[in-house]
């Protein structure tokens, strides 16, 4: 074997014993969030990496399938959930660190209708217009949002007549993306990702639907148990709540 060959293979051996003992803690912290945090927790996760040096990954979806990620295995380190019963649901599995659950925000539902649509619509009963040919949710049985937007229609009675407009995102983004697009004219979703500028929105009243009260926790398998509970802290502070608050959620203290 030459030096220069010999050099080369020592160099990569060098290379792979420092990644081997790379500590768990330099790798990036992999948050599985809900849906409806998609622009304040982009915010939040910047924030924390600009304070601590730490990089954050974060995989937005619906609660209940994010959930079910976690219960087969999947490597995430922190829930944040749009449902506290789906971090409860994980605990009582053994599948979170359980002091590290909290509370950390309460959302809250809007009526959006795409601006170019030629449809006008501030209640749900407005709904029933015929002019109206589709309506888009996120899907009740797995994302929190689609859940309250079906409590609200049936708390004013208009939830069995519009079945044969029902449009179902996978998650809250998908549905405002439909709205966004035009596929479907008016749409409920979260107003922490309702302000973009194809559509306009009225937040609708929070007794037409059970209290979305949002929790996060630490996952038990987590690598990165310091980080992740650095992260939950973040979110709490008073840099994380003035973020949050930004995006229309309430905070803990405020409900």
């Amino acid at each position: 074997m030459t030096r220069k060959v010999l050099l080369f293979v020592l160099l990569g051996l060098l290379a792979a014993c420092r990644s081997a003992q790379t500590p768990a803690t330099s790798e990036p912290l992999l948050v599985a969030a809900a849906s409806d945090l998609q622009f304040a927790f982009t915010e939040v996760g910047q924030a924390f990496e600009a304070e601590t040096g730490h990089k954050v990954i974060f995989t937005f979806g619906s609660t209940g399938n994010l959930t079910t990620q976690i219960e087969n295995g999947a490597p995430f380190d922190i829930l944040a959930a749009a449902n506290v019963s789906f971090v409860d649901r994980l605990t009582a599995q053994g599948l979170t660190i359980p002091e590290t659950q909290q509370l950390y925000a309460q959302g809250r539902i809007v009526l959006v209708v795409n601006r170019q649509s030629g449809v006008q619509a501030t209640e749900l009963t407005d709904l029933l217009d015929p002019a109206i040919s589709r309506i888009a949710i996120a899907n009740p049985t797995h994302a929190p949002y689609g859940l309250a937007a079906q409590e609200a229609l049936e708390k004013v009675g208009v939830w069995a007549t519009i079945q044969d407009k029902l449009v179902l995102g996978e998650n809250v983004s998908q549905t405002l993306q439909f709205v966004q697009t035009g596929d479907a004219p008016v749409g409920i979703v979260a107003l922490s990702i309702a302000d973009v500028p194809e559509v306009t929105g009225t937040l609708l009243p929070a007794e037409l639907h059970e209290p979305i009260n949002q929790a996060l926790a630490v996952i038990k398998s987590t690598p990165r148990e310091e980080i992740a509970r650095a992260f939950i802290a973040f979110v709490g502070s008073d840099q994380g709540r003035e973020i949050m608050k930004r995006y229309g959620f309430l905070l803990p203290g405020e409900f």
